[in-house]
């Protein structure tokens, strides 16, 4: 049997620790296994510091983690945001909150954003790039054709590695409307607001799209559309959050996801300014359209978030597990050093109830855990990826935290060294080896004991 672990604390209890300092680590011959617990109260997180001694003690322990929240934690809280809601507050507390420091003001709600849908798509003849235009009339700059509602559009290469394409537009009926060779951009335009374009290369059934396609034909092709930002945010807010969720957190999103988009909008530079996933915000487009986050989009027209005069990062995630944290203790290197700036308004802050209990409360991760892993299992799926690779574990070092208690990183001892890597590389290898029917790692807030 492990002996019981003794307790020692760095600190008093219950007091925040300094937003990026790095506790001393200390590995001791004597110690085969160095962990941190975490305890969140009213005032921040105050570690503690369990020691196993050596004697008999073949490695690490049984472990499970335990965690609360879903996502990077920085910015706005979307279950945090629901529950604020639930309790009253309007959307400008709400962003208030998540976004201290910043103020509301308002840029065109035409602005266009350009957002690409595909790219270095392989084209053949028999599986050309094809668009089709719905509801109404629609054009190609340098053809002029208006094609008529469900006509098609097909491109591809002359031969194989070419520049040159073949374009052809056939009606719905089946006839040729047009037939000729093409080289460089194609922009395919809706001729009124109310066409659309579907875009039937992208395999899914949200694959229909307002304002207009640009084409970019290489050797291979990429798609972007562009289009304003406020009819591009109705394809984004009921993605990002359930349509049946409280107005007001819908209007936060909606003023946060506008402010993200146009923070990123670089029109005399580059091929398109944010991603259709989540390596942006999510798009899909017109068919995932709801009239209740139509209304909190058109209820906000225009309406960002501003630092000074600039448009504000408003970063958000799902759930933050009662407590955000500091941009720079999360976008740090891939071994947990900081290099990013703070930004002030994105600092980490309590997010509970004035009970006590945390604001995302109704997410079905604002509390999870893992399977529990023997020394050997967890030596086998860190040794699966370089970076965290250090043979048999002996030792996990988890007491660098952010203010929200967020790992900032993590050192792993083994019998082939020491390696430190951030909380976010630790939880991306974790999650890549694991056994595929094991739960995740759902965000960088967890400890070896539960959260409370």
């Amino acid at each position: 049997m492990l002996p019981t672990p003794s307790i020692r604390r760095s600190r008093p209890a219950g007091s925040p620790p300094p937003e990026s300092r790095r506790v001393r680590r200390r590995w001791p011959t004597l110690v085969l296994a160095v962990v941190a617990s975490l305890a969140l109260s009213a005032l921040g997180p105050a570690l503690r510091i369990a020691t196993v001694a050596a004697d008999g003690v073949p490695g690490l322990p049984d472990l499970t983690f335990y965690g609360r929240g879903y996502g990077h934690g920085v910015g706005m809280s979307q279950y945090g945001a629901r529950g604020r809601a639930l309790a009253g507050q309007l959307a400008p507390e709400i962003l208030a909150h998540y976004y201290p420091t910043t103020t509301l003001g308002t840029r065109s709600a035409s602005t266009a954003v350009r957002v690409l849908l595909l790219t270095g798509l392989a084209v053949t003849p028999a599986k050309p790039l094809t668009v089709v235009g719905l509801v109404g009339g629609w054009t190609i700059d340098g053809i002029a054709t208006t094609f008529p509602a469900n006509a098609k559009l097909t491109v591809a290469p002359t031969a194989s590695k070419a520049t040159t394409w073949n374009l052809k537009v056939v009606s719905a009926a089946g006839a040729t409307l047009v037939a000729k060779t093409v080289s460089g951009d194609l922009y395919v335009r809706p001729i009124n607001w109310s066409s659309v374009l579907q875009l039937v290369s992208k395999r899914t059934t949200t694959n229909v799209y307002r304002g207009f396609f640009r084409l970019r034909l290489t050797t291979t092709a990429t798609v972007v559309n562009h289009i304003a930002v406020d009819r591009y945010l109705r394809g984004v807010v009921p993605l990002e959050m359930p349509s049946s969720w409280p107005t007001e957190a819908l209007r936060a999103q909606a003023i946060a996801s506008r402010s993200y988009a146009l923070r990123r909008v670089h029109p005399t530079t580059g091929l398109f300014d944010v991603y259709d996933d989540t390596r942006s915000q999510v798009y899909r487009g017109k068919r995932v359209e709801t009239s209740a986050a139509n209304t909190a989009v058109t209820a906000t027209a225009g309406s960002v978030l501003l630092s000074g005069t600039s448009l504000v990062n408003a970063l958000f995630h799902s759930a933050d597990g009662g407590w955000t944290e500091n941009n720079e203790n999360v976008f740090v290197s891939s071994t947990g050093s900081i290099v990013a700036g703070p930004l002030s308004y994105l600092r980490g802050s309590s997010d509970r109830a004035p009970d006590g209990t945390s604001y995302d409360k109704a997410s079905p991760y604002a509390t999870w855990k893992t399977a529990t892993y023997t020394a050997a299992a967890l030596s086998a799926i860190f040794a699966t990826d370089p970076r965290t690779a250090v043979g048999i574990l002996s030792a996990l070092d988890l007491s660098h935290r952010g203010v929200s208690g967020r790992l900032i990183s993590v050192s792993l001892a083994g019998d082939l060294g020491t390696k430190t890597v951030s909380g976010a590389v630790f939880r991306a290898v974790f999650n890549a080896a694991r056994p595929a029917a094991d739960p995740s790692l759902r965000g960088t807030l967890f400890d070896i004991a539960p959260i409370p």
